[in-house]
Order: C-alpha cells, then sequence, then structure tokens
C-alpha cells in the first residue's frame, strides 16, 4: 500500500509540473514562428486605408473595428510645430487643397529628400488653416465616396482615440508613429522627435511596455531617440521596385536612409539586413520593417518572345502575373539577431497579389504568417485578423 501511495503522489506532481510547464510555455511549442511564440500583429496601415481616406481619425476607428492591434500614423509637422498625421509634407494628394483658391498662392516647389516636388506642405499650413482642409482617398481605385468627409487629425486626437477604443474594447490598442521625412522636417526648423517624445511623455508613454513603437526610415534620429526613451524603435528597410527577376531595385531616394545619403555613408537598405547590419541596428532598435519583397520576392514568367507572360490572362502585366520564389534568410537573421520583423504593406487587390496566391488576399496573409513575421502593416485590416485567426 506504501509503494502504491507514494506512486499516486508522484504521478500527481508529475502531472502538477507538467501542466505548469504547459502553462508556461517551457514544454510546448508554440504554433507561431515569431521572435517572441506570441500571435503576430495586424498593424492598420494609415488605419483602414483600403476603406477610407487614410490618415483621418474614421479611417483610424474603422481599423480599430476590424481588430487591428496597432493604428499606425505618419507623424508632419504644421508651420506653428503641431503634430499632424499625413503621408507626406506634400499635402496636394490626400486632400481638397488643391481646390481651395484662398490656399492657391501657397503652391511651390521644395526638396524632400533630394528630390524636388510642387504642391501644397503642410510644413506652410498653421494647425488652423489645415482644419479647413478635408482628406481624401489617394489611391484612384478605391472608394471615393468618402471624400471631403474628415478632417486631418492632429497626434493628441489620435493618442486620445487609442486610449478610448482599448477602454471601450477592454483590449490595449497600440500606436504606432513614424517620423516622415525627419531631416526634411530639421531643415524646415520643425524637428519632429522633440515634439514627439515630449507628447508620449504627457501620456506616460516612456518604456518598452509602452503601447508605441517608433518608426524611421532614417537611421541617426531613431539612434538619437534610443538614447531619450525606452520606447520600441524600430528601422525601416525600403526599396524601389521589383525588376523583371524579383529582384529588388535600388533608385534615390528609396535606395538608401537618406541620412547616409547626406553623409556620403557607402551603404544602402539591404546591407542593414546583412549579419553585421543587424547586429547594428540591434544596437539602437528593437525590430526591422522591411517592405514584404526582401522577405519572399517574385518574378515574372517570360515567354519564348522574351516578353512576360500574361499568366491570369486579363490583358495586363501586373503582380498577378509574377511567381513566388524562394523566401530569404532575412526573418531567420533578424530573430537569431534579437530583432522582430514588422513586414509592410499588404492590400486586397487583385493586380497586387503574387499568382501564387490564386487573387486570394488571405492565402498571402498566411504565408507571411507561416514565414514568420511578426507583425504586418495592412491597408485591410479585417483581412488581416481573419487570416491571422482562421475565420
Amino acid at each position: 500500500m506504501k509503494y502504491l501511495q507514494v506512486k499516486t503522489v508522484t504521478l500527481v506532481v508529475l502531472s502538477a509540473f507538467l501542466a505548469a510547464c504547459a502553462g508556461t510555455g517551457s514544454m510546448t511549442k508554440s504554433p507561431y514562428p515569431t521572435l517572441s511564440g506570441d500571435k503576430p500583429m495586424v498593424i492598420g496601415h494609415r488605419g483602414a486605408s483600403g476603406y477610407l481616406p487614410e490618415h483621418t481619425l474614421a479611417s483610424y476607428k474603422k481599423a480599430i473595428e476590424m481588430g487591428a492591434d496597432f493604428i499606425e500614423p505618419d507623424l508632419v509637422v504644421t508651420k506653428d510645430g503641431e503634430l499632424v498625421a499625413r503621408h507626406e509634407p506634400n499635402i496636394t494628394a490626400t486632400t481638397d487643397v488643391s481646390t481651395r483658391p484662398e490656399f492657391a498662392n501657397r503652391k511651390t516647389t521644395r526638396k524632400v529628400d533630394g528630390v524636388a516636388e510642387t504642391g501644397w506642405f503642410v510644413t506652410d499650413f498653421t494647425l488652423a488653416e489645415l482644419r479647413t482642409l478635408y482628406a481624401k482617398q489617394a489611391n484612384p481605385v478605391r472608394d471615393q465616396s468618402f471624400n471631403k468627409q474628415f478632417q486631418i487629425p492632429t497626434f493628441r486626437e489620435i493618442l486620445d482615440l487609442a486610449k478610448t477604443e482599448s477602454a471601450r474594447t477592454g483590449r490595449t490598442i497600440g500606436v504606432y508613429p513614424e517620423t516622415k521625412h525627419p531631416t526634411y522636417h530639421v531643415e524646415a526648423g520643425l524637428p519632429i522627435e522633440p515634439r514627439l517624445l515630449k507628447m508620449l511623455a504627457e501620456y506616460g508613454y516612456t518604456s518598452k511596455s509602452a503601447p508605441v513603437i517608433i518608426q524611421s526610415f532614417e537611421v541617426a534620429n531613431l539612434k538619437e531617440l534610443r538614447k531619450q526613451t525606452g520606447v520600441r524603435l524600430v528601422q525601416l528597410i525600403d526599396g524601389d521596385g521589383v525588376d523583371a527577376k524579383g529582384n529588388v531595385t535600388l533608385v534615390a531616394p528609396f535606395d538608401k536612409p537618406y541620412d547616409f545619403a547626406l553623409r556620403k555613408d557607402p551603404r544602402n537598405f539591404p546591407d542593414l539586413m546583412t549579419p553585421a547590419g543587424l547586429a547594428e541596428v540591434k544596437t539602437y532598435a528593437d525590430g526591422i520593417g522591411p517592405w514584404k519583397p526582401y522577405l519572399q520576392s517574385a518574378a515574372q514568367v517570360m515567354g519564348a518572345d522574351g516578353k512576360p507572360k500574361d499568366l491570369n490572362g486579363d490583358g495586363k502585366i501586373t503582380d498577378a502575373d509574377r511567381v513566388l520564389l524562394p523566401p530569404t534568410q532575412v526573418i531567420k537573421n533578424a530573430h537569431a539577431a534579437g530583432l522582430f520583423v514588422h513586414a509592410f504593406t499588404f492590400r486586397n487587390e487583385k493586380e497586387l497579389l503574387v499568382s501564387d496566391y490564386k487573387a486570394d488576399p488571405k492565402a498571402e496573409y498566411k504565408h507571411f504568417y507561416e514565414l514568420g513575421v511578426d507583425a504586418l502593416f495592412s491597408d485591410f485590416p479585417a483581412t488581416a485578423v481573419a487570416a491571422r485567426d482562421g475565420k
């Protein structure tokens, strides 16, 4: 009887130990090949920009309603020093400013990352003036019926929205600001970073646990931010295009961080994704945000005439006529360096989906989740969430 009692107790203790291990994950393998083992996050790219004009409170709220874990505002600065959300300092494509006769004389030409642009620039408008403008859908193939309905939001309004929606939904909604063209703003005498850090501090967002991630395509500003805040930082990785063979093309200003160009640094964006480059990134950032072809690209299928084949027979040559190449080692190497990977940008339009996905956007999301991305930026958060959660 004693033997049986000891054996019974041993089994009970062993069972409890195994249950405890399972609870902590030490005896089980996560179904997600992410850096942390947590399920990948969905970031509402400019809100839910596939449905509503980008960078509006309505777009951000829709992204949250669709299940996005983070909302992403691109930050620029007004003439009077206010942080607002626009994709570029040049607001011509995303507002109705070109139709407003009272601002006709504000049209000008400025250099952004070394490239001359003509239009209307946020740095020439006060917040009050900007408030008289309305957002519009910049993508001509998307729904234009919501144009001239929504104003341009401030960063404070976006932070407040995230807090309010977090309380309403019972889940933490993060904010993922990008510092747009930091050098441009410094040259305009309106640097983004001091304003950003000051506002985040007001909300108590100063540590790695804060529901905030700051991203930038430049490097020097991230290195300086690392000295001043514990908030998570992300090094964005850009490219110009993809050639017929699936190689990412590098044409200025999309070939390298603009601060690299200014100081004649010979490195370009791909150099930041080598093992040595990732090791350097790790000294100032918590993750990388690569354009998705860097993780797995796609090539055109060439015919006997030397021209790309129209695989889907729609009479056009688009991404839908490409086939996937083998995935790269970027995710594996980044994870090995202790960096998470947040890939951009995922969209539902069929002409943007490689032929392997058979015009099904969920198939693309599922594929990248299986590759191990820790998060992805989507114009259509509902689709990204459904693909992740098996809906």
